[in-house]
């Protein structure tokens, strides 16, 4: 065995590995704690969304995780991952913490949203940490039985690292040798025995130093018990991909079959600098306007909190008339708030706490005039655009695509993405044949471009919602559907928002003209294909497959390549009613905005609409009270408003999903019961409402998860709207505004960059979007945002490939921010 003095040597020179902070000792959350150090077990399982296994939290940064059995070198996300079995088990006496798994998944064994295909190989096991001496843990695996022979060498242990802070950083062997973590993958590599990529190590070793020169970030890893430690670039076969550190399990062996040392360095003492949380716009001077401070639970200093006025020549003066809140707790941190809703001067200001500032916001009464959801409907919107060139100037965001779209997906067939075909296509097509007239309209879905039924419907909806309640003509860009371009920055003197819902439209429409039903979904035939970055002209050749003229064979083609069958499949199976019902209510509302725009096109979506009232089967009647609510809307006729009327008792015990809908319908209402019901109702939603929002500091009712809460509290904020609207009294427009605030960044952890981005301050501007592999953004892409490191550490990091964290989406993720933040535009006004 080699020994680690080397490494231990060397690691000192960078300034010490053995820290002086207290030991590792169970928490009451069942994770390893000292102050400056998290480790945790089985808290999270999203290990394809690098969420699971062992993670580190190491001087307030998430620095490991995933560390878990797996059965490739390098896994991706369509690999295999085992599946936890129980519950968490903890050792107060000790501090051991341990959680059994097994392979394979079934849930996930070819089926699921995303099917993965595991091999022929059944086990389980046991994964343990438990506190060493200092700051150090160790890592067990304890197998129930021996593995089969012919994986020995090929199962193994690992850890990822997060990459983003460590490139430019070393990492020293217990040999001496060195190297550091290059920004992107950079070979030699080669293709293994089964034909797959396998990039070159770089390092491999017993015991491995990782950021030696950071006090921060500095972990030494041991190899205890099995193989050597081997250091690989995850990112050599996956964009999204990690750094790793690998080991296989001890040839032969059932107990102990692996175990680690892991030794992260902790700084003395270490306690988070305080973060300050603001909106990265503004307020305008009649809201509540407060600000919150983020606290290590440990920092017990409290230096001044105060608002300062930025003049022309740079000074700061202090604001009086504010009022200090000491919040209390909430998740792992302590909170200040700092109420200024007093303060109405028009101007320029920051908060100031101790030494940490904000970034300056403004007080005006036009702070959400300009630069706030223009950004969403002038860039996003068409950037997303399917089917279409879209021009930016110099630029060009993406090259007409999709233009021949789309072939029948195939029968009894579980695709991915929650993509499903039964055993019957429910239309007159059949499976392979090309099914026209879906290559005009829609938008790409989120990150990735397929064209779902939920997401092309829904922005139908929330943008007709929008015009309607705004009436906003905005013109600064032209759409051309005989050309089948848009030009961004030229305007072409039509409605854009009128514009969008039309494109949206000619989607929708198109696929039930067709089809006679509503399509599940548009996506591509290959995972080739649906992980493709770049330009999505290039992800098929553009022209509707003939096989009378082409040899291609499916698993044989690429992208783009001429007469190969790429063309994207469209799926009919009838996964749910929901996405039937949102399919008629988008038809229905677009019937209302197009009618005097695209005559034609609003005739014929009101069609489909009224033909889908009595075709679509619900498990309760109930369920349709949208979707007749759009059509009252779109129709006046009565029997719509009756059916509504009827559902009273169903309305009012859902009031809390769809209360908000009618309150657009209600001045129609003369039924008494009704009305009376329906208020009862609302009293109770506001009060736990409001019950909901003391619970956190911001002003919102908030409970996070793996995914970011921004779209769920934009969407709560844009329904507030309506309820305020309806009923002034219960629903105060601050729940509105305070949502807004958290998603342009008033919201927990570090990161307070708002979460649409090229809006405020500071926003996004590395996320998951169509041009996520140049490490950039969309103008107006509103992301999910701050997600939670279960059970207690919020995380937004700087990283363009975690969908739970940066992604955008269509549908509401879009179109509740744009009503949002109309809404806030004009409430002032109205009132």
């Amino acid at each position: 065995m080699r020994s680690p003095r080397n490494i231990v040597t060397l690691a000192i020179a960078f300034g010490g590995i053995l820290s002086s902070a207290a030991p590792l000792q169970l928490n009451e959350q069942e994770y390893l704690e000292t102050q400056g150090l998290n480790v945790m077990l089985a808290h999270d399982y999203y290990p394809e969304g690098h969420q699971g296994g062992v993670s580190i939290i190491q001087n307030g940064l998430r620095v490991a995780t995933n560390g878990d059995l797996r059965l490739d070198r390098t896994p991706g996300q369509w690999d295999p991952i085992p599946a936890k079995i129980g519950e968490r088990r903890v050792d107060p006496q000790t501090g051991r913490i341990s959680c059994r798994f097994q392979f394979p998944d079934e849930s996930k064994n070819r089926k699921g949203f995303n099917p993965i295909e595991y091999p022929d190989l059944e086990f389980a096991y046991t994964l343990s940490i438990e506190p060493a001496e200092g700051t150090s843990f160790t890592v067990t695996v304890d197998l129930d039985e021996r593995l089969p022979s012919k994986w020995d060498g090929q199962v193994s242990f690992m850890l990822e690292l997060f990459p983003g802070f460590l490139f430019g950083k070393t990492y020293l062997t217990d040999e001496g040798d060195s190297g550091y973590f290059p920004r992107q993958a950079n070979g030699p590599g080669r293709f293994d025995e089964t034909g797959e990529y396998q990039i070159d190590s770089l390092a491999k070793s017993k015991s491995l130093s990782i950021a030696p020169e950071s006090d921060a970030q500095r972990m030494i890893i041991e190899s205890v018990v099995g193989s050597e430690l081997e250091l690989v670039d995850g990112r050599g076969l996956h964009d999204n991909g990690w750094f790793i550190v690998r080991a296989t399990l001890e040839k032969g062996a059932v107990k102990n079959a692996l175990q680690w040392k892991l030794s992260p360095n902790v700084i003395e003492n270490w306690t988070r600098d305080p973060v300050i949380q603001v909106s990265q716009v503004g307020y305008h001077p009649v809201q509540q306007k407060f600000a919150v401070v983020e606290l290590d639970k440990h920092d017990a200093q409290r230096p001044d909190l105060e608002l300062k006025r930025l003049h022309s020549d740079g000074t700061l003066e202090t604001v009086t008339d504010t009022t200090i809140e000491e919040w209390g707790r909430f998740l792992r941190y302590d909170y200040l708030r700092l109420d200024f809703s007093e303060i109405k001067t028009p101007g320029s200001y920051l908060v100031t706490y101790g030494k940490q500032r904000s970034r300056p916001f403004r007080i005006a009464s036009d702070v959400f005039d300009r630069h706030v959801w223009q950004p969403t409907l002038e860039y996003f919107l068409p950037a997303q655009m399917c089917h279409v060139r879209v021009n930016d100037r110099y630029r060009v965001w993406h090259g007409a695509c999709h233009l021949d779209d789309a072939r029948l997906a195939p029968l009894d067939h579980n695709h991915f993405d929650g993509y499903i075909q039964g055993s019957d296509t429910r239309t007159t097509y059949q499976p392979g044949g090309h099914v026209p007239g879906l290559n005009r309209g829609g938008w790409h879905d989120a990150g990735d471009d397929d064209l779902r039924i939920e997401s092309q419907a829904g922005t139908i909806l929330g943008l007709v919602h929008a015009y309607e309640a705004f009436g906003q003509d905005y013109d600064n860009t032209t759409i051309d559907q005989e050309s089948l371009t848009v030009e961004i920055h030229q305007p072409d003197g039509k409605p854009d928002l009128l514009q969008q819902i039309e494109h949206g439209t000619l989607s929708v429409a198109a696929g039930y003209r067709e089809l006679g039903v509503f399509y599940r979904g548009i996506i591509n035939p290959t995972l080739r294909q649906y992980v493709m970055l770049g330009d999505t002209m290039n992800m098929t050749d553009n022209v509707p497959f003939d096989p009378s003229v082409s040899d291609h064979q499916l698993p044989e083609i690429g992208q783009g390549i001429p007469g190969s069958p790429d063309d994207r499949w469209v799926f009919t199976t009838r996964r749910s009613a929901r996405h039937e019902l949102i399919g008629a209510a988008g038809l229905a509302a677009a019937a209302r905005a197009l009618k005097g725009f695209n005559p034609e096109l609003a005739a014929e979506s009101l069609r489909y609409a009224e033909a889908s009232w009595d075709k679509i089967e619900v498990d309760e009647v109930g369920q349709k009270v949208p979707l007749a609510t759009e059509l009252f809307l779109a129709t006046n006729d009565p029997q719509y408003l009756r059916f509504i009327v009827e559902q009273v008792d169903y309305v009012a015990a859902h009031f809390a999903q769809i209360g908000w809908e009618l309150c657009r319908i209600l001045p129609s209402v003369n039924d008494s019961k009704f009305k009376t019901a329906i208020r009862s109702a609302a009293e109770t939603h506001a009060r736990r409402i409001r019950e909901a929002e003391r619970e956190t500091p911001y002003g919102v009712p908030y409970q996070p998860g793996i995914w970011g809460a921004g779209w769920g509290i934009q969407s709560f904020g844009a329904k507030q709207y309506h309820l305020h609207k309806a009923f002034p009294d219960l629903y105060s427009r601050d729940l509105m505004l305070n949502a807004l605030n958290f998603v342009l960044g008033c919201h927990p952890g570090s990161n307070t960059a708002s979460f649409v981005s090229g809006v405020g301050a500071e926003s996004l501007t590395v996320a998951y979007g169509l041009n996520r592999a140049d490490w950039s953004y969309i103008p107006g892409g509103s992301a999910s945002g701050t997600a939670l490191i279960r059970p207690d550490y919020p995380e937004l990091l700087t990283w363009p490939f975690l969908w739970q964290q940066t992604e955008y989406v269509l549908g509401g993720g879009t179109t509740d921010y744009l009503f949002l933040a109309q809404a806030a535009a004009s409430i002032f006004d109205a009132e």
